[in-house]
């Protein structure tokens, strides 16, 4: 019988010793079940090939196909990375919705005399309860916002409060993106998917009873956006803010995007944009900061005649209630160890 799994925490918490998806690898690559390892019994071309048969010729014909693919490649998979499992080994696999992929994979491991079980609904079933948690309930949890000016290392110090037991959701840290223009980071950002299976996974690991700090975001982080639940728990949020002064956070920038500063024309590319919002004086004297090296003096700049102004006036637009404001004269190591101490302290004995 098909393992039922009706909660979130049946895939992340399931007893069993592997989880198999046994989806194409472009399936996977999207999102999978956290923890999952790929095995497909069908890649992307068969996949596509048998679909193409489905359809144009005949189901019966794509079931043949399809069976005679699934148990070579399932074969090759057992003669290679499973070959080591002793008998007791206990592997759940699932597929697209619970079907033939899955159900003859675990077969042949059950023939075998492993305790194999398929997921009932397969990744479907998954993705349901994922988009019932993000998207049709509302959050369980307190959220506090972490505001303030960019550079104030707002994201610097998530990690900090974290090991100072401050629950923390690092939103940016899961969206592979820093969260404004210049945010892109190496790699690219992940599938939307794959960002929902990420924040679920976080959330699994938090104490409702307790506030979640989040640092203030747009709806969007780069091309993802906060799926609903979240989204709403935030705009209903109290906020602390970060104060630093401008020559701290202009250091702060110009190491926390060195990557992209270090590209001037691709950082030329990415400011062209902003012409049409700041003028071309000002973009102009950009260009010529980045032609210059002079590194500091760009960071200062971008925060205090761009950033600065678009924040102030999403302020103003929002008012969100800030029940604390952490002010700090630095931004190094020392100084954020400092400021992630008064904050720690503050944030968990504070009612919101």
């Amino acid at each position: 019988m098909p393992r039922k799994m009706t909660q979130l925490s049946d895939f992340l918490r399931h007893g069993c010793d592997t989880v198999i998806d046994v989806r194409s690898p472009a399936e996977f690559a999207e999102d999978h079940v956290p923890g999952a390892i790929n095995l497909p019994v069908l890649d992307n071309e068969e996949r596509a090939r048998v679909g193409t048969i489905y359809k144009q010729q005949s189901p019966f014909l794509a079931r043949k196909l399809g069976a005679a693919l699934v148990f070579r490649n399932a074969a090759a998979h057992i003669e290679g990375p499973l070959a080591h499992h002793e008998g007791g080994w206990k592997p759940l696999v699932y597929c697209w919705r619970g079907g033939q992929r899955s159900g003859s994979f675990a077969w042949m491991l059950q023939q075998i005399g492993w305790r194999a079980e398929a997921v009932e609904g397969g990744y479907r079933t998954y993705r349901r309860l994922v988009t019932e948690a993000l998207y049709d309930s509302a959050l369980p949890f307190k959220l506090i916002q972490l505001g303030g000016h960019t550079g104030t290392a707002k994201t610097a110090l998530l990690p900090r409060l974290a090991v100072r037991g401050v629950q923390v959701i690092d939103l940016e840290g899961l969206a592979r993106h820093r969260g404004s223009l210049l945010g892109d980071t190496p790699g690219g950002q992940p599938s939307q998917k794959w960002f929902e299976t990420e924040l679920v996974q976080a959330l699994d690991a938090l104490d409702p009873a307790r506030p979640v700090l989040v640092e203030a975001e747009s709806s969007k982080i780069g091309q993802l956006l906060i799926p609903p639940a979240i989204w709403e728990a935030m705009k209903g949020a109290p906020w602390v803010e970060v104060a630093a002064p401008l020559e701290a956070r202009a250091g702060y920038l110009n190491a926390a995007y060195d990557d992209i500063l270090s590209d001037g024309p691709a950082l030329k590319e990415k400011l062209s944009p902003l012409r049409y919002h700041r003028g071309h004086e000002l973009v102009d004297r950009w260009e010529a900061l980045i032609d210059a090296g002079q590194r500091l003096a760009l960071c200062a700049s971008l925060a205090a005649d761009h950033y600065d102004p678009a924040y102030d006036k999403s302020m103003r637009a929002m008012s969100p209630r800030v029940v604390e404001r952490f002010e700090t004269p630095a931004l190094d190591e020392a100084a954020l160890d400092a400021l992630a101490d008064r904050m720690a302290e503050r944030l968990q004995t504070m009612s919101i």
